[in-house]
């Protein structure tokens, strides 16, 4: 039979398991593709509505993201655009 655990206690036990050394370099460029992705998907409809919706963005895409939202965003996005290109 399968124990039981809390959502807590497995949280606290996949960190235990999952501690990766990474250097504070890689992981901004990692937090910086996951906020590109997530603000191609928020803004799709008016930024990047002649791209597939489905386009992977990666690490070399994120300058891009940023200048599509500040060209055809509003201040909305170019708040998100000046966080993603420091």
């Amino acid at each position: 039979m399968r124990s039981v655990r809390s959502p807590a206690a497995r949280g606290r036990l996949g960190g235990i398991r999952s501690r990766r050394q990474l250097d504070s370099d890689t992981a901004r460029a990692m937090v910086r593709v996951r906020e590109a992705r997530r603000a191609y998907r928020r803004y799709h409809a008016t930024c990047f509505w002649s791209y597939r919706a489905d386009l992977l963005i990666r690490a070399a895409d994120v300058p891009w993201v940023a200048e599509q939202l500040r060209k055809h965003g509003g201040r909305e996005e170019w708040d998100v655009a000046a966080r993603l290109c420091p």
